[in-house]
Formats: structure tokens, sequence, C-alpha cells
């Protein structure tokens, strides 16, 4: 056995990431390099070595050149020596450019090969190491499971992009500045020293700057992993917040973490000026003493003025290549951060709280005898509160044994520690007398199958799903498949789909109902059949037919081996059938069903506390003759259905008030457009209208002084993004839209009934609350269809200029001033180069004087100095200005990006492609990278266009043969160019789809690693993750050979066109026709020009990567808006009337293999409690789908007294309409913020009185209150787990919380205990006879009997409808056949 020890505290291993960025040194660059990717990294640092000495060599050679011309101007020479001397330095020139083509190919190449390997290595590794963490360590996860893993890909890539071109570059840059420095010494070196005097001042100043960096990246990447949770969190509960009218809730939230990241960056884009500009400073004032000294020395004959100017070019040359790393330092200093972090979290493997024996014992034979002693247990997440207290069991083997209690009394508890994955603190668990920790982990986890509530699915097919449950997965054939699927009773399931077994599930198993996974779950544990099953609720979704029918197959299976089931449905158990009772981790009753029914004392022979009632399986008793009134039989004939009478509440009760005082309307659905007509107004709904107003709502219309109805302006607070031009252009770009209508009907009110269109009530009368604070523009906005021309092909990136035209729209006015500033300072940073130039050139003549040298030279250098003054400080302004303006563009459309995602139409979420894991990284890599083409590329390739023209024009008067010869080179330089960006970018884009679904892997795995280590599937999973690693390294492969090449040509390029303007201006200055001075004028500004056009070829990587990304952020950010089915109506009512639905087709566009609906017809009166039963995938939830408008109906109408659907105005819908899951989605947030989820922070509502009373009545508050923190205790991701049962009732107290004038439960009990469950039926009926209608969709018979009604669904239509003790005593009748064991 092996004892892993844990030296650190919960706290600190929580920390550890932080005070890893904090402590990073810049070998994390290498923290995953290995000893295969040394051969790589020596290639491409030798590459990187050598062509660091072609900028001193072409020093060298230029040095040359310039004193062949200085001894030609003073007339030292002749024409032809001048020709024959440059024609040699210009061959010298050419072998050079090929040399640098092919050092500057290899370089790109390796160095971006060096970095997909450490891409690779961080993924393998992390995913390696994660598999072999333990739960407590996700549990401890600060900010969630999910959030940890969408950084980590974002840290993944800021590594890569780190460890690639930019590293290479930066150690090129270094030897370039090395050995520049080196050759100016040798050169002259009393003259060097003189010149870079000022060198170790700047450097340490440099270094306290950069030092300044480090905890601002620290800050924004805990801010940006915030903001991950938040969309997360969002995107994975999008049914809750669109329920809940909660977009702008998270729309807001959202914004304010962006923009406390935001503000980090800027402290480093800050930073990252200064340092530009103090160097660009440094590096043009060091001519005045340099200059001054080399006219001195030349002055006085001890040095030729081409050794001067060689020694002066280098130190230029040296500085200017420290310029040149500085705009990668944020890049370095990211990917610096990144790795430590990662390898911090690589670190954190195996570490424990306590010793943790690692077992090896593998016994050839599970007999199945388990035993537990005393354990006691509490959750890291929770170590105040006790999971299981000195609880015992004993599960014998071959029986099956029952472990029942209330919601959080530990019966999932000692599922998790039977499969091993926490530890016990105390006691001992043995299998088949083997302590558990002696026991190899995979030979346990082979041995027990865990079934759990929430069954989770592979996005893969059917078939390979069930498989899974044997380690051999790849050998199972289909007969073995099918016999599990009859365990199941998946037949008719697998026969609708589609492609039958072949089907694919989707993410998460979206593709199927709740229902349906489970019994895929059941089936893949048949197929296991290990000696343990443990079923943790596992039918809990199932309709009690389903539910007897399986049961009975498992015990008819289970025969002879040991079984576990862990439920809260006592019916379940038999009398012979042993149980143990749980009651807050103590097991305070136990014994076999018939004993414990009696009601004496049971095998633990001690009175014990108040027991739970066992329910007795008895006939209803039958009802007299005539209360079997006809009008109750099957209604499914006709076309309107059948109507119940209801009773009528004249008053509302003061202990609850289902009418909502106010309607809070998120931003998303407010438009200009909206009708103020458009509210219908009873006159039996006149006192509701007069209601005490909720302070704090936002109001849609507020009155004019004479009455009228008028927009509020306050509305306008949200964004303005355009719609596109026409709404047929809108349906072109988006089949979605073609899904969801292509079919549907449009329906027409009958004459009787068409509502009189009065003016709307005022919604609230204090001031609104601002949805969201972010810059609004109010220029014109880019076309959505321009924009999407070049956004929506999916291999296809979008052009530059077609992003870049997008930022203006998106910019306040104090951001395009700045802009406007920043790219006037990138103007006057542009005209310095030429500037430097012409003042560089006079400089060089003075070499040429014969008299008063010094003086001239200390003139000239006196103007460099200002011109490097003025250089600096435009430098500063423009990379700073350029910066926050990029991210301001940013963030802009990361909310906008958001707030279009939350108001996409459900059916856009169950797409693959707009799964959460890609829009998240859409959010948060995706928009860190976009910001570059602004912040860092726009403002350097403006300067570059300006200063080539303004050099051109200028070559052009001073000499414009010379020039023109040097212009014949550009056609061939652009085409390269143009090749190389092309065909990079293909690749680039190939590269992140890649990267894509290797993320999307990573994060189906960890998201589900309970599943995934309970059916050991971590060898599978891990292979698969190798296999799309591998993938995505071979594509970035081909990305570096194809790039290198064409990057190689357009270096090379560059120094042949040197080479052929210093021969061409041999022959000029030869010909006399113009002076020296002016062929060196146009020299040094065509020189300078070549040098900066070069860098822009390096950054072209860089450039179409986030191009790349930026594409992406741009497609959803210009989603449609407001074009969904959604928002087609404007009628607000302030009560809901009868609810008809008229001949309703239905299916689901993400399941088009078969109708859920089929010619529907159904009444719903108000103000009742109606019981909706039926078969699983019946179509039950999907009528509370379509109740609140999350889908339209395929054809037929859903009326609101008699007022469609689609004509109603769907967020104030939803705010008389709450829902209840079966599945609660549960935020990272406090009880209280979940239980006031998205009201107004200010509402009555929202108040702490409200959040209380709503949880007494859903029989959690004492719960609440029994925590440390109370209602502030934080849940969710990353806070306290909680049990199924307490997240339901927490979901019930959200939706009782809101007041509404229907309450729909769906399967909102299934998780709950006996007692839970009689206070709901209670709350029903309290709350029917306070006037709120209750539509209960169930499969539970007593909570049917809590209602007045019962409706029974059968293949989408009513089957039939009535009392509950009638159709359950009905012969022949559906509902008995459904309550009866099938």
């Amino acid at each position: 056995m092996n004892a892993d020890i844990q030296d650190q505290s919960l706290q600190g291993r929580r920390g550890s990431e932080t005070t890893a960025i904090s402590k990073a040194k810049w070998r994390s660059l290498f923290a995953f390099t290995t000893h295969s990717h040394v051969l790589t990294l020596c290639l491409a640092l030798s590459l990187s070595l050598a062509s660091g000495v072609i900028t001193p060599v072409l020093s060298y050679l230029l040095g040359k050149v310039f004193n062949s011309f200085t001894s030609f101007g003073a007339g030292n020479s002749d024409g032809s020596e001048l020709i024959r001397k440059v024609t040699r330095y210009c061959i010298g020139l050419t072998a050079l450019g090929a040399a640098s083509g092919i050092l500057h190919a290899g370089l790109l190449g390796f160095w971006l090969v060096f970095g997909e390997l450490q891409a690779k290595c961080a993924r393998d590794s992390l995913f390696a190491g994660m598999l072999e963490k333990d739960m407590e360590w996700y549990d401890m996860r600060k900010d969630g499971t999910e959030a940890l893993i969408q950084r980590l890909q974002t840290q993944i890539r800021e590594l890569q992009m780190a460890t690639s071109q930019p590293f290479g570059f930066a150690v090129q840059s270094t030897v370039t500045a090395l050995a520049a420095l080196g050759l100016a010494l040798y050169t002259a070196w009393d003259l060097t020293l003189i010149t870079i005097a000022t060198i170790p001042f700047a450097a340490i100043i440099l270094a306290w700057i950069s030092a300044k960096m480090q905890p601002s990246i620290e800050a924004q990447a805990v801010e940006l992993s915030s903001a991950s949770k938040l969309a997360n969190n969002a995107l994975q509960a999008i049914d809750t917040v669109k329920c809940f009218n909660g977009q702008d809730f998270e729309i807001f939230k959202y914004a304010q973490v962006i923009r406390r990241a935001a503000k980090k960056y800027l402290i480093q884009a800050k930073a990252n000026a200064l340092q530009i500009g103090f160097v660009r400073f440094v590096t043009l004032s060091m001519f005045v003493q340099g200059f001054w000294y080399g006219s001195h020395v030349v002055i006085q004959g001890k040095k030729e003025p081409g050794q001067v100017l060689t020694a002066f070019w280098s130190c230029l040359m040296a500085l200017q290549a420290v310029e040149q790393i500085l705009p990668q330092m944020l890049v370095l200093e990211k990917g610096r951060a990144a790795g430590a972090t990662l390898a911090a979290i690589l670190s954190q493997m195996g570490r424990r709280r306590r010793v943790i024996m690692t077992g090896s014992l593998a016994s050839q034979l599970c007999e199945g005898d388990i035993e537990v002693r005393n354990v006691s247990f509490r959750y890291p997440s929770r170590p105040e509160q006790p999971a299981l207290n000195s609880a015992s069991f004993f599960f014998p083997a071959g029986e099956t044994t029952f472990v029942i209690g209330k919601s959080g009394s530990g019966k999932s508890t000692l599922g998790n520690l039977l499969m091993r994955f926490y530890e016990p603190i105390t006691g001992e668990i043995s299998i088949d007398g083997h302590a558990l920790q002696t026991l190899d982990v995979q030979w346990l986890r082979n041995n027990i199958t865990l079934v759990q509530q929430q069954s989770v699915l592979f996005n893969e097919s059917v078939f390979k799903n069930i498989a899974f449950g044997r380690r051999d997965w790849d050998r199972v054939q289909r007969e073995e498949v099918r016999r599990s699927i009859e365990t199941a009773f998946l037949q008719h399931t697998i026969n609708d789909l589609p492609l039958g077994l072949d089907t694919i599930v989707g993410t998460g198993g979206n593709a199927m109902s709740g229902g349906q996974r489970q019994r895929v779950a059941i089936a893949r544990a048949r197929l296991r059949d290990t000696p343990i099953l443990i079923l943790d609720e596992a039918t809990s979704a199932l309709d009690h037919i389903s539910k007897g029918l399986v049961m009975n197959a498992v015990r008819e299976w289970r025969q002879g081996k040991t079984t576990i089931i862990i439920t809260h449905d006592l019916s379940q158990i038999e009398d012979n059938e042993y149980a143990y009772i749980l009651d807050k981790g103590v097991v305070f009753q136990e014994g076999y069903r018939h004993a414990l029914q009696k009601g004496t004392d049971g095998p633990l022979g001690a009175p014990r506390r108040p027991s739970i009632t066992f329910p007795i399986n008895k006939r209803l008793p039958k009802l007299p003759e005539e209360s079997r009134r006809p009008s109750y039989a099957s209604t499914s004939s006709g076309p309107r259905g059948s109507t119940v009478s209801m009773r009528s509440h004249d008053s509302l009760s003061i202990k609850y008030h289902p009418r909502p005082q106010s309607v809070y309307v998120p931003g998303i659905f407010r438009a200009a457009s909206e009708h103020p007509g458009s509210l219908r107004r009873s006159p039996q709904f006149e006192p509701l209208l007069n209601m005490n107003r909720i302070s704090g709502l936002p109001s849609m219309f507020t009155r004019s002084p004479d009455g009228s109805p008028h927009q509020n302006s306050s509305t306008d607070a949200t964004f303005d993004w355009p719609p596109p031009k026409s709404r047929n252009q809108q349906v072109q770009d988006l089949s979605l839209v073609n899904e969801l209508h292509q079919t549907r009907k449009s329906a027409v009110r009958a004459a009787n009934t068409k509502p009189v269109r009065t003016p709307p009530r005022r919604l609230c009368e204090a001031v609104p609350m601002q949805t969201i604070n972010l810059p609004t523009a109010t220029g014109g906005r880019p076309d959505h269809a321009t924009v999407s021309d070049g956004l929506s092909a999916r291999r296809q990136l979008a052009p530059i200029k077609k992003i870049l035209l997008t930022i203006w729209p998106t910019l306040s006015w104090r951001h395009r001033l700045s802009l406007i500033a920043g790219f006037a300072c990138a103007a006057i940073h542009a005209a310095a180069t030429p500037v430097f130039s012409w003042v560089f050139s006079k400089l060089l003549s003075t070499f040429f004087l014969p008299e008063n040298r010094s003086r001239e030279a200390l003139r000239w250098s006196l103007s460099v100095f200002g011109v490097g003054g003025g250089d600096a400080v435009a430098a500063y302004f423009m990379h700073y200005l350029l910066e926050s303006c990029g991210q301001a563009w940013v963030d802009y459309l990361r909310t906008e990006a958001m707030k279009r995602i939350v108001d996409q139409p459900r059916v856009w979420f169950d797409r693959d492609k707009n799964s959460v894991a890609s829009l998240i990284e859409c959010l948060d890599r995706n928009a860190e990278e976009m910001r570059n083409l602004l912040g860092r590329f726009a403002g350097f390739m403006f300067v570059v266009v300006v200063m080539l023209l303004t050099a051109l024009v200028w070559s052009l008067i001073v000499c414009w043969k010379l020039t023109l010869v040097g212009l014949a080179a550009a056609p061939f330089m652009y085409a390269v160019t143009k090749s190389y960006q092309a065909i990079n970018g293909r690749w680039e884009d190939r590269c992140n789809e890649a990267g894509t679904a290797t993320a999307a892997i990573f994060t189906e795995t960890f998201s589900n690693i309970r599943t995934v280590r309970a059916l050991t599937l971590e060898a599978y999973l891990h292979k698969k993750y190798l296999k799309s690693t591998e993938s995505a390294l071979t594509v970035g492969f081909r990305r570096s050979a194809y790039s290198s090449i064409f990057y190689g040509i357009s270096d090379s390029g560059i120094v042949f066109a040197t080479a052929l303007i210093f021969y061409y201006g041999a022959v000029v200055a030869a010909s006399k026709v113009f002076t020296t001075q002016n062929i060196v004028t146009v020299f040094s500004m065509l020189l300078f020009s070549f040098s900066n056009a070069n860098a822009i070829i390096a950054f072209v990587p860089q450039i179409n990567s986030s191009c790349a990304t930026a594409t992406r952020l741009l497609r959803l950010a210009y989603l449609p808006h407001k074009s969904s089915h959604e928002h087609t109506g404007h009628i607000r009512i302030p009560a809901l009337g009868v609810i008809f639905f008229d001949d309703v087709h239905f299916t689901y566009p993400s399941r088009p293999h078969g109708s859920v609906l089929n010619g529907l017809n159904l009444k719903l009166a108000p103000n009742t409690s109606i019981a909706l039963v039926g078969s699983s995938g019946s179509g039950k939830s999907t009528i509370a789908s379509l109740l609140l408008g999350l889908y339209p109906p395929t054809s037929g109408t859903v009326t609101f007294d008699s007022i469609p659907c689609s004509e109603l105005h769907i967020p104030s819908l939803r705010s008389i309409i709450v829902v209840v899951p079966q599945t609660p989605q549960i935020f990272a947030a406090s009880i209280a913020s979940n239980i006031a989820y998205a009201l107004p922070e200010h509402s009555t509502l929202a108040s702490r009185a409200a959040i209380e009373r709503a949880a007494e009545m859903a029989g959690i508050h004492s719960f609440i209150t029994s925590l440390p923190r109370g209602y502030q205790t934080l849940i969710g991701e990353g806070g306290t787990g909680l049990s199924g049962g307490q997240l339901q009732r927490i979901a019930i107290a959200r939706a009782l919380a809101r007041q509404p004038l229907l309450l729909i439960l769906d399967e909102a009990t299934s998780a709950l205990d006996g007692e839970s469950a009689r206070s709901i039926r209670d709350l029903v009926r309290r709350l029917t006879s306070q006037g709120v209608g209750v539509l209960m969709i169930t499969h539970d018979g007593e909570m049917m009997s809590a209602c007045e009604e019962v409706i029974v669904l059968k293949a989408g239509v009513v089957e039939e409808r009535g009392p509950f003790r009638y159709l359950a005593q009905k012969e022949g009748g559906e509902l008995r056949r459904l309550l009866s064991d099938g």
C-alpha cells in the first residue's frame, strides 16, 4: 500500500494558483517542456541565434555601403569605384537575404511547432492529472469545476501563444541586440560606451515597470474566471433564466465583472505603453551624445565615417531589437502566469487532507457482503455539517436492501463512500471482509455500479452509451445491448429514434427526455451486471407504470446479487425487503417492511423518534354511482376538449398575493415598437390594476400629464444594436427562424372574444433599475447582413477590414474621442520616422562638411532629441489609448454577445455548435485575443501605412528615380504577403477548430467526473482525448510548415529590395543627376520604412489568430435580436383566464424523429389545481414549455383568455406563470439570492421577510437557518453542496417568492421524502384556496390526489380527465393502468 500525504491546508490549496501567478518565473514558460521537446527547442533556439546575427551583419554591410557613398560624396573616389564597391556589397546583401529567408522560415516553423508541443503536453498532463485528483479537490474549487475548465483552456492557449512566435522573436531580438552591441564595441568601443551610457538606467526602469504588471495580470485572471463562472451558470440554466425573466439580471452581473477585469487590464496596458514610450525616447535620445562624439573622433582622424556609422547603426539596431520585444511583453507575461498556474494545479495532484491508503487488493470473486461500521463523514465544502454520523449498515450478499430518509439525511453519501469518491473521517467500510482502503479502486468500481438520479449520457450514440457499461465496450455485441434495453423497457424509444441505436444523443443527452436518460442508465447498468448495484433515485423521472415495470425487471435481474436502492418512494419496498431509515446522518430505524409497518419497535429494539409511515397498498373505495359523471370520461374527441367548472375567488388572501403588483420586463424585450395600448383590461380586473406598486421595477410606459401613455426613456439603458434592414434578410440569415415558423399557422381570433385594446397600466412609479450601464453608441451601426457576410462561413475568416469596421459603432463618444486621439498620436508616431530619417541624413551629411562638423553634428543631434521626445509621448498615448478603446470594444461585444445569446430561442441552445463550452470559450479566450487587433496591431499597421506614404512622397520629391526602383519590388512583396496571410489564416482557423474539439472532450469528461469514475471510463476518455490532441498537433504542424515557407520568402524579399536600392542608388550617384545627400536621405527613409513593413509581416500569424477568434465572437454579437417567437406579441394580460390548446402539434427541432403533441385539444380553467399525468414522453413537460413560450407550437394555437400566445408579451406572461422543473437549476450565489433570483433589488418580493416566507412555505426555512451563514450560505458551483431534495425545495421557494397566478410543478417533488412531499401537497391545496392555479406534472398518486382534477395524456393527446378518485377506479381507464403495475 502507498500513502499520499497532504501537506497543505484546504485554504492553501484554494489559493495556490493565485500564489503561483504572483511568484511566476520566466522558467514557467517551460513548465511543460519534456525530454522529447529538447531537440525542437534546441533547433528553434539555434535558428533564433543564427537569425539574430542577420541584423548585425546587415548593419555591417550597410556601414560599408554608406562608407562608400561618404567617400564618393567627399570626392575621395569616382563613380566607377563606387559602383564596383556597392555591387560587391549588394551581392553580399543578396546572399544574406537568402540566408535570412531560410533562417527566418525555420525560426517561425520550429517555434510554432514548439508552441504546439507545449500546448499538447499541457493538455495531456492536465487531463491525466485531473483524472487522478480526488473528488474533494473538485469540491474545493472556489469558482466551481465548470469555470475552472474554461480558464484552463484559456491558460493553455496563453501558454501556447507565448512559447511560440513571441518567445522565438524575443530570443531573436535579444541575440540581435547582443550581437549588434558586440559589433559596435568591436568597431568603436569608446563611441559605443558613450552612446549606450543611459542603457543601465533604462533597464532598471523597464524592470520596475514590468514588475508592476504581474499583480494586475493576477487580478484580471480572477475577474475573468468569475465572468466565465457567471456566464456558464446562466447558459447552463437558460430555461430558468428565460422562465424567470432573468436575462437583464445575468447581463448586468456579467457586464459588472467584465468592467472590473477591464480596469485590471488597462493597468497592464498603461505599463506596457510606458515601456514602449520610454524605450523609444532612449533609443532616439542617444543620438545626442553619440553623434556629437562621433563627429569629434572623425575630425581628429581617429575613426573613419564608415566606422562611426557602423558603430552607431549597430547601437541603434540593438535598441530597436529591445523595442521590438516590448509589444510581445504582455503576451509573454500572460504566458508566464499561465504556465505557473497550470503547473501549480498539477502540483496539487495526490494531495489530500489526511493519509489515504491506496490499496492494491483485487479478489478474483466479489460476493457482495458490505459492512459499514460507525462511519462519520463531512463534505469538504460544508465541514460544519455532518453527512453521516456514526452510521452502521450491513448489506448481505445476494439481497436487496433499501435506504430511505428525508432530503439531506445522508442517503446519497453512502453511495459516494462505497464508490470511494470520498474517504470516511472515522469508521470503517468493508466488502467481503476486506477494508475498502485495501482494495484496488479500479477493481472496486468494476464490481460496483452506481446509477444516480441525474443520469449522465455522453455525446455518443445510444449504443455506445449503453456499451460503456462494460470495460471492453468496443467488443459489446448488439444482441447484448438489446437484452439490456429490454430490462429498461427502452424498446419503443429506440425504435422511434431516426437511427435507432446509432442515434447520437447530443451533449449531455439533450436529445432525450429525463426519463429516457434514466432508462438508458439502467440499461447500461444491466449490461455492466456487477455483483453490487446501487440505485440512487434512479427511477425518479419515470411514470408509475414504467417505474413498476423497471423495478420488477430489476428484481428479477438482481436475484442473488447485492442491490442497494436509495429512495424516498416507500411504495417500491415490498414486505419482505429490508430497509434502513436515515435522519440527519444517523440510522434511527431499520428492519423488514412488514415489521416497521406494524408500528412496533423495529429490529433496533428501542423506542425511536416518529418514524416514516409506509403507504399501504389499498384499493381505493368505490365511489357512489351518481358521482361517476359522464362528463369526466375521455375528452380527447371534439374540437374544443372539455372544461371543468372552477371555484372563483372575489378577493385575494392577505397571506399570499398571487397577483404580482408589477411586472419586471427584461430590457431585451423592450422596444420602441411596442404597442402602447397592448394591455387588455376588463372591469373584473380593474381592482388589480390599482394595487400598490413595487418600488424599483423598471417601467416601460408612463403617463404624460394629459393621461396618454408614452414610452419611458429610461428603457434606453439597454443596448441599441441595430436589427437587420428587413425581416426577410433576417430570416434568410437564420435557419433557426425557418425551423420554428415553417409550419406555424396564423391564429384567428373569434369576433365575439376579441378583446378591447386599452392603454396599459403603469408598471411602477419609482426610478427604474438600470439593467446595464455600458456605453451605447448613437451613431450608425454596421448592418447585420453586411457583417454576417464575412462571419457566417465556418472555415472562413472575416476580413480584418470588416472586423475593424465594427469598432466605431460600439464605442461611446468618450472612447471615440480616445480612438481619434490614438490614431492622431499614431500619425505623429508614423511621421516621426521619416522626420527622423531626414534628420539622420543631415547628421550623415555632416561627415561631408569641410568645416564646423562638431557644431552641425550637435545641432542635428539635438533635433533628433526633440524628435525622440515627441515620438515617445506619441507612442505612449497611441498604445494606451488604442488598448483602452480595444478593451471597450471587446467589452461591448462580450456583453452584446451575452445579451443576444440569452435572447435566442430555446431551440438554438440544443445545437451542438452552440454548446455552453464553445460559447464560454468565445466570450473568454476569443475576446481576449480579439482585443489585440485594435490594441496591438491596428495602430501599428496604421503607423506603417502613414510612414510608408510619407516616406514615399518625400523620397519621390528628393530622388524620384531611386524611389520608383524601390517601388518596383512592391507588387512582388504584396503578392507574397497576401499569400502568406491567406494560407496562415486558413490553417489558423483549422487549428482553432481542432482546439475546440479537444476542449469539448475535456469539458465533457470533467463536468461529469463522477459518472466517468463510476463507469471506469477514464482509460477510454483519456485515449479519446489523446487522439484529439494528436490530431490538433498534426494540424498545428501543417500550419507551421506552410506558414514558415511564405514567411521566409517575404522576409528575404525585404533584403533583396534593399540590395536593389543600394545598387541603383550607386548608379544614380555616379551619374551625378542627384546629390549624394539626397540619395542618402532616400536610403534612410526607405530602409526605415522597409524595416517597419517587415515587422508587420512577422505579426501575420498573431493577426490571423486574432481574426479567427474575432470571427467567432462577432458571430455571437451579431446574432439576430428580437427576431424569435418570443418577441412577436405585445399584449399584456393582467390575469390568465381560460387557457386553451387548439389542435396543437409539436415536434422538438432537435428531435425531429418523433412528434410529441399530436393534435392536442386541452382547456385549463384558472384558479384550480390540475394534475397532468402520463407515461414518459407523453408530452407533459412539453405543455409546460409551450405555456411559458419557450417553444412555439409546430401547428395549432395556444390561447390565454382567447388571445393567442403569439400575440402576448412573453415576459409579462412569464411573470404570472412560474415553473419548478424536476431538475432544479441553482446559481452560484447565496440561498437568498437564489430564492429572489432576477427580482429587482428594491422589490418587496425580494425583501428578507418575503424570502423567508417563501422558504417557510416550501418547507426549507428550518434547514437554512440551521446553516452557519443561514440565507447567506453560498450554494451552486464552488459553494456548499446540498441534496437533491433540498435543492428542489429552494427551487419551489424561488417560484413562490414571485407570487404567480399559475404555478407549474414539473415532477418538483421527485427528490422529496414523504414528509416533505406531504407539505407540498398541503401547499397546493392552500394555494388553490387563495386563488392560485397549480399545474402539477407528476407520476405520484398521492400528489394527484391533492389536485382537483387529473388530466391523463397519451401519445400527445388527452386520453381522459376527471377527479382523481373517479379515474383511479375507472375500469379500463388509463390512469388506473398507470397507477397499477402495468
